[in-house]
């Protein structure tokens, strides 16, 4: 058994089986505890055919000598996905899209002869600008009558928080950084406005739902469960689907998902940017590239049109929904559009603080674009250069980032209503900051702007 293997701290929760790394290649050891539902996996085709339609990730089966421990019967090698995401860094369209799946996938499988057992939102990634099932072992026998196991985490990770998204704030869905197991029903009923009552779909699946669990909380499980007859179960998945496929939410009233419109950019200006931003790509080459403030990605694109595997990082959810809705019209398969605040990044939480990886985990990458940012960090935020440069330090190999003076309209306009406390808010200063980082291979000023635009690469990664 290979001692030196690196369980992968988010899956140590199921005793069918556990992620582990071994010399830098991702295994899953499956317990003598799931053979029989493996096998039924396996040969009665499910895996085959959800594998094949792109909505369940691939695997092949490896060397049992890889075990970990001796409750190992079979040890298989997932594809890699490119990049780990959570619900609660995805936009609105991103969730609802991941339910459809969720509940997709459980229909073909009680074609199957099987069932999910698990509903979590953290079993699903986005993988070529489509939501994939993640977790092989996600999978029992189904056993005739019973009711879905998984009914009530469906509910708390898919519908409380797309429901709380479209009826009433969209930021409401950052509760599921603070309930890992989805949001509790009850809260999520008392958060809900009163019309939602009158909605049958809602009525039932939350704040019904939500009074059954308060009543049956201390009783037995089998005191809480009837029979459920295959039919009704699929009822059950279509009221469901249902549900989920009438809850819209439409971005507005944002301005930075409009940004574009309004910019002080003109059209020429805008055009040699992204001219400058594609010759400074060609001249760093990345394997991938994080847009931190992208907006709806429109430098974004620069990159993931490349096929150079690109997340989109912004702080509005209306650009991110804007964002992400135009990947799934144009079918962009390398653009992964999140939301994410980088003064305030999604912070390593769960047991340990390890079960989900903090951004600054999922450091460093190779190319950093930082867009018309620093001057809303250093100004808008009071982070000193110092500290901002170090930051990326820390994310990046190579950065491509724009400075904005203090000529600027859109810096003028940050400080037209405080005072300037910012005196080494200049181009020498910023240069001075990253240059203990990074070495500058370009600078352009951008056409008919005050602007100036930086290739660089990383002093800290060298090599690396």
């Amino acid at each position: 058994m290979k001692v030196e293997s690196t369980a992968v701290s988010g899956s140590f929760r199921d005793p069918s089986g556990f992620l582990f790394w071994d010399e830098n290649r991702l295994f899953r050891q499956v317990n003598e505890a799931y053979r029989e539902h493996y096998d039924k996996l396996i040969v009665s085709g499910l895996y085959e055919k959800l594998a094949g339609s792109g909505q369940l990730v691939e695997h092949e089966e490896c060397d049992l000598k890889l075990a970990c421990t001796a409750a190992a019967y079979k040890i298989i090698r997932p594809t890699l996905v490119p990049f780990i995401s959570y619900p609660y860094e995805w936009c609105f369209s991103q969730l609802k899209d991941a339910a459809l799946l969720t509940l997709a996938i459980q229909k073909t499988a009680l074609e199957y002869g099987m069932s999910l057992k698990d509903a979590s939102a953290f079993n699903v990634q986005f993988v070529h600008g489509r939501p994939l099932l993640i977790d092989t072992l996600s999978f029992e026998k189904y056993p005739e009558e019973r009711p879905w196991v998984a009914y009530r985490q469906f509910c708390q990770h898919f519908l409380a928080p797309l429901a709380l998204m479209a009826h009433r704030d969209i930021r409401l869905n950052q509760l599921s950084r603070l309930y890992l197991d989805g949001i509790p029903l009850d809260l999520a009923g008392s958060l809900m406005p009163a019309r939602t009552r009158i909605k049958f779909s809602l009525l039932s699946h939350i704040h019904l739902h939500a009074r059954s669990q308060k009543r049956y909380a201390d009783k037995p499980l089998r005191s809480k469960q009837r029979p459920m007859s295959r039919f009704a179960l699929l009822a059950l998945l279509n009221s469901l689907e249902t549900a989920v496929k009438k809850l819209h939410w439409h971005p507005s009233g944002s301005e930075w998902a409009d940004y574009y419109g309004h910019t002080n950019y003109s059209d020429q200006a805008l055009e040699f940017k992204k001219n400058l931003i594609a010759d400074f790509l060609q001249l760093l080459n990345p394997r991938h590239v994080w847009d931190i403030g992208a907006n709806t990605g429109v430098f974004s694109r620069l990159a993931s049109q490349r096929n150079i595997p690109t997340v989109a990082l912004d702080i509005d959810a209306a650009a991110v929904e804007k964002n992400y809705l135009q990947c799934r019209r144009s079918g962009d398969r390398f653009l992964l559009p999140l939301v994410g605040d980088i003064t305030n990044p999604s912070p390593g939480i769960g047991w340990e603080n390890d079960e989900r990886m903090s951004l600054l985990q999922r450091c460093p990458i190779d190319t950093v674009l930082a867009l018309a940012l620093v001057h809303h960090l250093a100004i808008a935020n009071n982070l000193p250069l110092a500290k901002i440069a170090d930051l990326f330090s820390r994310f990046c190999r190579n950065l491509i980032i724009e400075f904005i003076p203090k000529s600027d309209s859109q810096v003028r306009l940050l400080l037209a209503t405080r005072d300037d406390i910012f005196p080494d808010y200049h181009a020498c200063g910023f240069e001075k900051e990253f240059q203990l980082y990074f070495t500058i291979e370009r600078r352009e000023a951008i056409a008919q702007t005050d602007r100036i635009l930086y290739a660089m690469r990383s002093r800290v990664h060298a090599g690396k």
